[in-house]
């Protein structure tokens, strides 16, 4: 370690790390000071503190508050990686004082057969193992991917994402291949036809997540491609379970949901998959790791391989349900 290391693990505590965090979320010195339950001169002293010890102005100040320096920015994420991982020590912890061997947490979308499946594997692989699932939008997962909260992100492989300047920082590797799915009741006559096409669903009564999610737009791009105007769902809802139930309640309607969804909810019973062509493709479903960060641990290791080794059971059935 450098000289200049040294300096400054004698010198940074990690309540400097904790203020440098929430001072770029709350943009203010009083914000700052109300938050960590002290004085505005106290909030001023650590501040800089924080920045000799850094060699580099972090924040920039003027009467609308503080906003990071380049610098700042930097040592702002770290802050936030070290928090989360010192976090992460305290829940294995206390995981292992109550019997557990390790601490997985993991981000997902919340509709995915693969995740479920895949924890049930390392838990038999590592039966004491303690695993967290953390549900939300896969652009949040990652961000708190990067901050040290998560260890892992089960989601899709966007062009958003691969663009974007956080893959940078990211292992991916993709796992599932993934497409729209129409379900319906398996009452349902159309859910018995063969040979339909988009234009034959058009006029049917559809249940479909909202239009900013990706299987949303995959639905309005499947009509759009056929000329023909994109149905407007008469049920607009994001909760696997709501569609699921709704199409078991009421047989006339159809389902656009993506096949990680619709494999589950087949499995359930009383759905099926509803033949439609052409296929209309989604991204691939992958895990995402942080780049460079320490080794991974075994319950990481032993989650990628048991979602590598569902890859090819799904890939099968994917091909026998077109």
């Amino acid at each position: 370690m450098s000289k200049g290391f040294d300096y400054l693990v004698r010198r940074l505590r990690l309540r400097h790390l904790e203020l440098l965090v929430v001072l770029a979320e709350t943009g203010t010195m009083r914000g700052a000071a109300a938050r960590l339950h002290l004085s505005q001169p106290a909030i001023s002293k650590m501040l800089v503190e924080a920045e000799e010890a850094l060699g580099a102005p972090l924040f920039e100040r003027s009467r609308q508050g503080v906003h990071t320096t380049p610098i700042g920015t930097a040592a702002v994420h770290r802050a936030r990686v070290v928090l989360g991982e010192l976090s992460h020590a305290h829940d294995e912890a206390e995981a292992m004082r109550s019997g557990a061997s390790a601490v997985l947490r993991v981000g997902t979308f919340s509709v995915t057969a693969a995740v479920p499946a895949a924890v049930v594997t390392l838990r038999q692989r590592l039966p004491q193992a303690s695993v967290r699932l953390h549900e939300g939008r896969v652009s949040e997962l990652i961000q708190r991917l990067l901050d040290g909260e998560l260890d892992c992100v089960f989601g899709a492989v966007t062009t958003e994402l691969l663009t974007s300047d956080l893959l940078r920082n990211l292992q991916s590797e993709v796992l599932v291949e993934d497409r729209l799915c129409v379900l319906g009741s398996a009452s349902n006559p159309t859910a018995r036809r063969r040979r339909l096409g988009w234009v034959d669903l058009q006029a049917a009564d559809w249940v479909a997540p909202p239009r900013q999610t990706l299987v949303r737009q995959a639905f309005m791009t499947a009509f759009l491609n056929e000329g023909v105007d994109p149905p407007e769902p008469v049920i607009e809802a994001m909760s696997s379970v709501t569609v699921g139930a709704v199409l078991r309640l009421d047989p006339a309607l159809l389902g656009a949901v993506r096949f990680e969804h619709a494999r589950d909810e087949v499995a359930r019973g009383g759905v099926v998959l509803v033949p439609v062509a052409p296929a209309i493709a989604l991204p691939p479903l992958g895990l995402f790791t942080r780049r460079g960060s320490v080794d991974q641990t075994l319950a990481v290791q032993e989650f990628a391989k048991a979602l590598r080794e569902l890859r090819g059971g799904s890939s099968a059935r994917a091909g026998r349900s077109k």
